[in-house]
């Protein structure tokens, strides 16, 4: 077993992870991330992509409300090419609270939020697709925000600065020595070759596998698995966000993100961060319910669905909604239960995980004697050419004015071509790393239109092996396991057009290639997305 050193290791390749690792690089503190999946792959890859003007929380967690607005106007302003000002609306329908759609403004006003009351037909001329049953609505400054574009910018920049990714790859022990983690076992899941990392610093930023991590320490976290599922359609319903004016509840916003909406969110209690997936009865509430906001949901093509796992940190009682868990974030330091230099980083809000991993960087450099103040508050988030395609089926401008013919269109349902393809594979490269077809569908928008990698993944396995990325069966296996985690956000919504557009990757795949795509989630499975 070979082993390295670093001055911090971050357990955790989410938002908060990723954040924490570029903060730390432009303090010049040396990291190294490591992922047991792959960016985003838990909670900030299951989100609905709004960054919240905090108007959401001013009823039930003023707090949380407060930080959402500060930290949404930082990221607006130094990382603008992740975000789009979409604005966003709070609207109540016929039967909704009245005192509750009263009391808003003022609730808003005292978190610094602003707020402009629209008349109904103002709000319907703004937004056509809204409900003729219209009582009441305002406007507020909520944006969204392409999560996986931010995690990616962030990251990069952290490796330019010499931080190091291990994707893949699972913190399995801990080596401790008079109160301290003298190092840490990773071991690589593809090969199960594994690392002896000696560590001055480590930082739990796991997300709902926090508590795991945490034992492995000694340590117990008191932590609630909050499971949100999220559906997206095959158009853009709204030009802005769509909130119902209510207590947060199930069901209650629409996301406009690109050329899609996403719809959503529910939120019940599991046992356990694996095996989470989205059921047919969690799409028909959220049609349902949106559908008084939205009537046009009732009829829309849905292209998938797909769920994550909220870490929320605290005791909530009994089953089912868990909404009255703060969604503050918790940053816990360990030297209290015996561990000196561990700290843990969790809960919170998309919105804001910068200064999550301000705070957690601030604590981490006191440890290590470093005194550099935090410049993700004021330094821009740079932008990497390897990061530009992820945007959702909006080919990136200059690509389409400077067209080389012979550059191969290889998902045509969100125009992505091969020398798209080509930069993420040799991003992926530049790294030390290995691409597959999930990769690099995360890291673009491959897969992610109304056939759901039913032509691409075919086309880029195919491309990979021109290009000697993949041999033998190499190619029909990363189809295979791309194909088995897009048909998971699929069959909870297969009616109409989905349906037949199902059939046809059936005959295609199982009937021409022979390849076997469904097969039920296990204990071991990560969310769905």
């Amino acid at each position: 077993m070979k082993t390295q050193k670093t001055q911090v290791l971050i357990i955790g390749g989410g938002i908060t992870g990723t954040g924490l690792a570029r903060d730390l690089a432009l303090r010049g503190v040396q990291s190294v991330l490591a992922e047991q999946a792959d960016i985003n792959a838990g909670a900030s890859g299951s989100n609905h992509g709004l960054l919240h003007s905090g108007a959401r929380y001013v009823a039930n967690d003023p707090s949380a409300a407060r930080e959402c607005k500060q930290e949404g106007d930082i990221l607006k302003r130094l990382g603008p090419h992740c975000i789009e000002k979409t604005g966003g609306l709070f609207v109540a329908v016929e039967g909704d609270d009245e005192a509750f759609v009263s009391e808003f403004p003022a609730r808003c006003a005292a978190c610094g939020i602003p707020t402009r009351r629209l008349d109904v037909k103002t709000a319907r001329e703004m937004e056509p697709a809204l409900t003729e049953k219209l009582i009441a609505a305002y406007h507020v400054e909520d944006a969204t925000i392409d999560p996986f574009k931010l995690s990616l910018e962030n990251i990069w920049q952290a490796q330019e600065l010499g931080s190091t990714l291990l994707r893949g790859t699972r913190a399995v022990q801990f080596e401790q020595r008079g109160g301290r983690i003298e190092a840490v076992i990773l071991r690589e899941a593809r090969t199960g070759n594994e690392t002896r990392l000696e560590v001055d610093q480590v930082v739990n930023a796991a997300g709902a596998w926090s508590r795991e991590v945490a034992l492995m320490a000694g340590v117990s976290i008191e932590m609630v698995y909050s499971k949100g599922t999220l559906l997206v359609t095959l158009n853009r319903i709204t030009k802005h966000v769509v909130n119902r004016l209510r207590p947060p509840s199930n069901a209650d916003i629409l996301v406009p993100g690109g050329t899609v909406s996403l719809l959503g969110t529910t939120s019940v209690k599991v046992k356990s961060p694996y095996g989470v997936y989205p059921t047919v009865e969690e799409v028909d509430l959220i049609v349902e319910e949106e559908a008084v906001m939205v009537p046009e949901l009732e009829t829309t093509r849905y292209i998938r669905a797909y769920s994550g796992v909220r870490p929320l940190v605290g005791g909530g009682k009994g089953a089912g909604d868990d909404r009255a868990v703060s969604r503050d974030f918790a940053l816990l330091d360990h030297a209290a239960e015996g561990v000196e230099n561990f700290f843990t980083i969790t809960g919170g809000k998309f919105t804001t995980y910068r200064l999550m991993a301000e705070r957690t960087a601030d604590r981490v450099c006191a440890r290590l004697g470093i005194s550099l103040p935090c410049r993700t508050r004021t330094e821009p988030l740079p932008t990497s050419t390897a990061c530009m395609w992820t945007q959702t089926g909006i080919a990136p401008r200059e690509w389409i004015r400077h067209r080389d013919p012979a550059d191969a269109i290889l998902c045509e349902c969100e125009l992505v071509p091969q020398s798209a393809v080509d930069t993420v594979i040799a991003s992926i490269r530049k790294r030390m790393d290995r691409p597959d077809i999930e990769a690099i569908g995360l890291r673009s928008r491959v897969g992610k239109g109304p056939c759901q990698g039913t032509f691409c993944s075919a086309k880029i396995a195919g491309h990979m092996v021109d290009r000697g990325e993949a041999h033998g069966d190499e190619g029909l296996t990363h189809v295979r396991e791309f194909l088995r985690r897009r048909w998971r956000g699929q069959h909870p919504v297969l009616w109409g057009n989905q349906l037949i557009q199902a059939e046809f990757m059936e005959s295609l795949h199982c009937g021409l290639f022979g390849q076997e795509l469904y097969a039920p989630p296990t204990p071991e499975d990560p969310p769905a997305e």
